[in-house]
């Protein structure tokens, strides 16, 4: 039984709508599966267009810019899912998605490797003090001399965040003749050498380069702040390519300016431009000693090439099967093919008894279940049922008034 026949909805009024110009990777996905309805936008639109792009939208896709707030949401009638072409899903509310039974994804592995080959690739731009030099050629004044110049070799790397992209730094680091050392909140297997530490500022004061990579929370807010630069190890660099609003750039720009660190390489702002081409403003413009970069460190034709592929395979998995693996709104579930059955997917407020009466009211109507799986978070459950195809419409309608119900999708 072919996915490519069983779809329940036609394909082609199946409306997939994607922002921010995501890889062209995205769109072949679903056109060789069938769907043909897919618009494209090169930029993120205000909330008063995106809201008319999305209002009958079934599918979309987005980048770091869009925003979906909850309002957005209230006109999205139809949306089954969102993908987020990225590594984070700060920019979807979450709990509004959660509560409209609307399925999220992201790619939080796929343009790894792009920020770690970065972040090695300015820790020897900054500890070379490529930037005078290059700076000096292009004003016509040869400024060869080794004084202030580093290897990156034996010096050790402090790494904040040891998750996917920085246990990846740690790795290329470790290549590169650089010690390593991490901090991280939760427990890290580490990998090669490297050493774990107990605390920010032991971490920041053994380290010649800090590099971070958090996610943007309450409790990472200005994580960097004026009191614990003032801990870091005099002339080391400082790296930021993870969240905008992760550093106080204000204390930084203080630190560099009073050679408390030597360099710093920054890709992510607290306030960022729209679009290419808008006005951009940092308190650490004009400082020869900092690599600033607008927002590129997955901005690699592969990363966007493999993050395109990663969450469009994830969004057609759930179109066409109902699986919800690598999801943050609904359960997980994994889910394979049963041929010879309708699949109805309920998901519903994780109240008592929901299973029970699903269960009890198909029984009830003489609906075979041939298969069920379940999963459950602390807002809501997730159920799919493959029950006998005669009855398969009817069972559908009957799940739509069971208590607690927030949608039901015959698939197919």
């Amino acid at each position: 039984m072919s996915l490519s026949n069983q779809t329940s909805y036609p394909k082609d009024k199946i409306k997939i709508v994607f922002f921010e110009n995501i890889s062209d990777a995205a769109i072949k996905i679903f056109k060789d599966a069938g769907y043909t309805d897919i618009k494209k936008f090169s930029g993120a639109l205000p909330e008063d267009q995106l809201i008319q792009e999305v209002k009958e939208a079934h599918m979309i896709g987005i980048r770091s810019k869009t925003l979906i707030t909850e309002k957005v949401l209230q006109h999205a009638k139809k949306l089954q899912a969102i993908g987020c072409f990225c590594i984070g899903t700060n920019q979807v509310n979450l709990s509004a998605a959660r509560k409209k039974g609307v399925v999220v994804f992201n790619a939080p592995y796929s343009n790894t490797r792009s920020v770690a080959e970065l972040i090695i690739g300015a820790s020897v731009i900054l500890i070379r003090r490529i930037l005078d030099k290059n700076k000096a050629a292009h004003e016509g004044i040869w400024n060869k001399e080794a004084k202030g110049s580093f290897e990156l070799r034996g010096k050790t790397l402090g790494i904040i965040g040891y998750g996917n992209i920085g246990s990846q730094v740690s790795i290329l680091a470790e290549a590169m003749g650089l010690k390593v050392l991490f901090y991280d909140v939760n427990t890290k297997l580490p990998f090669g050498n490297a050493v774990s530490k107990k605390s920010l500022k032991e971490l920041v004061s053994k380290s010649d380069i800090v590099t971070i990579h958090v996610p943007e929370t309450s409790q990472t807010k200005n994580l960097i702040n004026k009191t614990l630069l003032k801990n870091f190890k005099k002339g080391s660099i400082l790296l930021n390519y993870a969240r905008g609003e992760v550093v106080d750039l204000n204390a930084l720009k203080t630190a560099l300016v009073s050679g408390q660190l030597s360099g710093a390489g920054v890709d992510v702002f607290p306030v960022e431009p729209e679009k290419n081409g808008d006005l951009f403003e940092t308190p650490l413009q004009g400082l020869s000693n900092v690599l600033l970069t607008p927002h590129i460190g997955g901005s690699t034709e592969e990363a966007q090439y493999n993050i395109g592929e990663d969450v469009s395979a994830k969004m057609l998995n759930y179109l066409e099967t109902g699986a919800t693996t690598g999801s943050h709104t609904v359960p997980e579930l994994s889910l394979s093919q049963q041929e010879k059955t309708h699949r109805i997917l309920h998901i519903h407020n994780n109240i008592p008894g929901v299973l029970s009466e699903i269960n009890s009211t198909l029984s009830d109507h003489k609906v075979n279940v041939l298969g069920q799986y379940l999963k459950t978070n602390d807002e809501i459950g997730y159920v799919v049922l493959d029950v006998d195809t005669k009855l398969s419409k009817s069972a559908a309608e009957l799940l739509r008034k069971v208590k607690g119900t927030i949608k039901v999708r015959l698939l197919y």
